[in-house]
């Protein structure tokens, strides 16, 4: 069986579509719960996450702002 390549962020972020506003609660849902958890092990798991969340978010802005450009001056896409 072949091995699956490792997908990227921006595939990744692709799948999962997530608006950025979600993506923001869910890094500010993975604050807290870093904050009042005791082991390490689980912390830095949540760290993993939230990178990764952190990623998704950067691509989505990247992107928007890549349409925000395109507008011309009458404000329509061209």
């Amino acid at each position: 069986m072949p091995a699956r390549a490792k997908k990227t962020t921006e595939e990744t972020a692709e799948e999962n579509k997530l608006p950025l506003n979600e993506v923001f609660k869910e890094l500010d849902d993975l604050i807290v719960k870093m904050e009042d958890e005791d082991s390490l092990e689980k912390t830095f798991d949540m760290y993993k996450k939230g990178i990764e969340l952190l990623k998704t978010a950067n691509d989505s802005i990247d992107r928007i702002e890549k349409q925000v450009k395109v507008l011309d001056d009458d404000g329509i896409l061209s």
